[in-house]
C-alpha cells in the first residue's frame, strides 16, 4: 500500500539571538583552545537588548578577552547599526566565569589516568540515504535557505536584509522518499523601507529557487514574513541563550535527541562529543550500505571511560539485525572519551563554525564526525 506523509524541519540564521549565543560561547571556546588544547570549558552566554551576560566554568592555561571575543562575533555577524538593538561598539558585556568543580575535574581533568565522561547522558547520532551527506532532506534544505540569507546579505546582494531570520520547509514523502517541497517558511528581517512585494521576488529569486528549484511545484506554499513584515528582530525583540537551537543543531527533528546541548562545552564533555561519536557511527554505517536508515545510542556516567550502553536503531533497514551491528559498533569505533577525541581530533579551535547551520551534514575538513573512513572495514560484513 502506497502512502504520503509530510516532515517539517526549521533552522536560522546566524543573527538569530540563540545563534549569537552558540557563536560566542563556541568563539570563547576555540580561543582558549587555541592556546591550551587541554582546556576545560563550560561557557553560556545570554543576550537581550543592548546587553551580553557570558558565565561558566572554565579551568586552562590560556586567557580569553571575553568581551573583544563577544563583540567580535557581533561584528562579524552584522550586528555593526545601533538600530538594530544591539551593536558590537556599545553593547554591555558582562562576565562570570569560575573554575571547573574539582569533583568533576578528580574524573575527567587533568590528573585523570583515563580520561572519564565529563558528565552523565545518552547522546544519538543519525542517518540516511535521502541526501548525499547522509542527512534528512528537510534540515538541509532548511539550513541551505538560511545560509543563503546570510550569503545574499552579506555579498549585497539583498543590502536591504537584517542579520535575524528563520527559515522551514516541509518535505512530501511517497512511501518513505521525498519527492517534492509543500511548503517553505522564511522569516527575513529587513530594513522599514522594503515593500513586502518587493522582499517576497528578491527572496523567490535570490534565495529560494537557487537552493529548492527542482523540488518546488504548483502546490508549494511559500510563506514569506507572514505577520506582514519583520523590521524590529535580533536581541532587541527576542533574547537569546546558548544552546536553545539543540534540534536545529542536529537532525531537525529525525531521530532522538538527548537533550544536551554542544555549543560552549570543551570535547571532555561527552554531550558534544559523544554525540559526534554517534553520527561518526551512523554515517559510517550507512556509507558501508549495512543498513539505510540508522540511528545510535550511547550513554555514560561521569568519570568513567566505557559507556554504560550502546544501541542501535536501524528501523527495519538493517543487512544485519541491530544486535550484531552493536557488537561491529564495540570493535570497530571509538566509545571512550580519549579515544573519541584523538581520534576525531577534537582538541582543536574548530567549533565557532559548528555553531551555526547545524553540526552534522557539513562538508568542511574540520568536521570530522562526518568522515567515512571506516566503511571499507565495515563493508566485510556484507559478505
Amino acid at each position: 500500500m502506497s502512502y504520503t506523509s509530510l516532515f517539517s524541519s526549521e533552522s536560522v540564521t546566524e543573527g538569530h539571538p540563540d545563534k549569537i549565543c552558540d557563536q560566542i560561547s563556541d568563539a570563547i571556546l576555540d580561543e582558549l583552545l587555541r592556546q591550551d588544547a587541554r582546556s576545560r570549558v563550560a561557557v553560556e552566554t545570554f543576550i537581550t537588548s543592548g546587553i551580553i551576560v557570558v558565565g561558566g566554568e572554565v579551568t586552562t592555561r590560556g586567557f580569553v578577552d571575553v568581551q573583544a571575543v563577544a563583540r567580535g562575533v557581533l561584528k562579524d555577524i552584522g550586528y555593526t547599526n545601533p538600530e538594530y538593538g544591539i551593536d558590537y561598539e556599545d553593547a554591555g558585556v558582562l562576565v562570570s566565569l569560575h573554575e571547573q568543580s574539582g569533583e568533576i575535574a578528580r574524573g575527567v581533568g587533568r590528573g585523570a589516568k583515563k580520561m572519564g565522561a565529563g558528565d552523565q547522558g545518552l547522546m544519538f547520532g543519525y542517518a540516511c540515504n535521502e541526501t548525499p551527506e547522509l542527512m534528512p532532506l528537510p534540515i538541509m534544505l532548511a539550513h541551505r535557505l538560511a545560509r543563503r540569507l546570510a550569503e545574499v546579505r552579506h555579498s549585497g546582494r539583498l543590502p536591504y536584509l537584517r542579520p535575524d531570520g528563520k527559515t522551514q520547509v516541509a518535505v512530501e514523502y511517497h512511501n518513505g522518499r521525498p519527492v517534492r517541497l509543500a511548503n517553505i517558511v522564511i522569516a527575513a528581517q529587513h530594513e522599514p523601507e522594503v515593500s513586502r512585494a518587493r522582499l517576497q521576488t528578491d527572496i523567490i529569486a535570490q534565495v529560494v529557487k537557487p537552493i529548492c528549484g527542482r523540488l518546488i511545484d504548483s502546490r508549494t506554499k511559500l510563506w514569506l514574513n507572514a505577520t506582514g513584515s519583520f523590521v524590529k528582530g535580533g536581541p532587541e525583540a527576542d533574547t537569546g541563550l546558548t544552546g536553545r537551537k539543540i534540534i536545529v543543531d542536529t537532525y531537525g527533528g529525525r531521530g532522538r535527541h538527548g537533550g544536551g546541548c554542544f555549543s560552549g562545552k570543551d570535547p571532555s564533555k561527552v554531550d558534544r562529543a559523544g554525540a559526534y561519536a554517534a553520527r561518526y557511527i551512523a554515517k559510517n554505517l550507512v556509507a558501508a550500505g549495512l543498513a539505510t536508515e540508522c540511528e545510535v545510542q550511547l550513554a555514560y556516567v561521569i568519570g568513567q571511560s566505557q559507556p554504560t550502553s550502546v544501541n542501535v536503531n536501524t528501523f527495519g533497514s538493517g543487512r544485519l539485525n541491530d544486535s550484531q551491528l552493536a557488537k561491529i559498533i564495540n570493535s570497530h569505533f571509538p566509545l571512550q572519551p580519549s579515544d573519541i577525541i584523538k581520534h576525531l581530533k577534537l582538541q582543536r579551535p574548530i567549533y565557532r563554525a559548528t555553531a551555526v547551520y547545524g553540526h552534522f551534514g557539513r562538508t568542511e575538513p574540520s568536521f570530522t564526525w562526518e568522515k567515512t573512513d571506516l566503511v571499507r572495514q565495515l563493508k566485510k560484513y556484507l559478505k
